[in-house]
């Protein structure tokens, strides 16, 4: 009997110490973000909807969401800032969140265009800044080499240009960061649209946000 009395308190103390280890190793993990880390985006400075220059600096320390559009998109870009809006009011008064909406016509999208746009579209979180007043050929050159994202000219049936329907994810230190597929694969970006059978994951863009926040 007192031989088993001590393989219980044995097994016991193993349990015990295991918990010492494993608990604080278990609570970490559900306070950093289980999402992919890429690249970081590079350096750009544009004019916002309020005639403000806007850096990549003005995102330090806060988690954002990056589109490309433009104002005059008459196909997939009212969808795309449907979907943003309501992401906009998820985090509505948070600080530390915010959104850049980089437009792909800068020559057609002023300022003042910008922020009519936005007062007509129920954008008003203090956060999302809409951003022209470079040329083309430096939207493109972000949008392409530095989120990978997809602009260009494109047919007169989508307003004379072409941009990805995708949303990008950014942490705190300006580092790209998507949640994994059902193989463990980096999905990367996030769709905003329900497209080729496929559900747009704007609910999964918002669980995201929220694990980002709290890095």
């Amino acid at each position: 009997m007192k031989k088993q009395n001590y393989s219980y308190i044995g097994i016991s103390f193993i349990v015990l110490l295991f918990g010492i280890y494993a608990i604080p190793k278990i609570v970490a993990h559900f306070k950093t973000a289980d999402l992919h880390k890429f690249n970081k985006v590079p350096a750009f400075e544009f004019i916002n909807q309020d005639g403000k220059t806007i850096t990549n600096k003005d995102y330090d320390g806060k988690v954002y969401v990056v589109e490309f559009f433009f104002a005059t998109c008459p196909t997939i870009c009212p969808i795309m800032n449907q979907k943003m809006v309501t992401i906009q009011n998820e985090f509505m008064g948070n600080p530390n969140f915010g959104i850049a909406s980089f437009s792909i016509t800068p020559e057609i999208d002023t300022p003042n265009q910008l922020k009519e746009y936005a007062k007509n579209n129920g954008i008003n979180h203090k956060n999302w800044h809409m951003l022209t007043g470079k040329g083309d050929d430096v939207v493109y050159q972000l949008s392409n080499e530095g989120f990978k994202l997809y602009a260009g000219k494109g047919e007169v049936s989508h307003g004379g240009f072409e941009h990805s329907g995708l949303f990008a994810l950014v942490d705190k230190d300006g580092y790209i960061r998507s949640r994994y597929d059902e193989n463990g694969n980096p999905i990367m970006y996030y769709r905003a649209l329900d497209e080729h059978g496929f559900d747009d994951q704007i609910t999964e863009l918002k669980e995201d946000i929220k694990l980002l926040l709290k890095e």
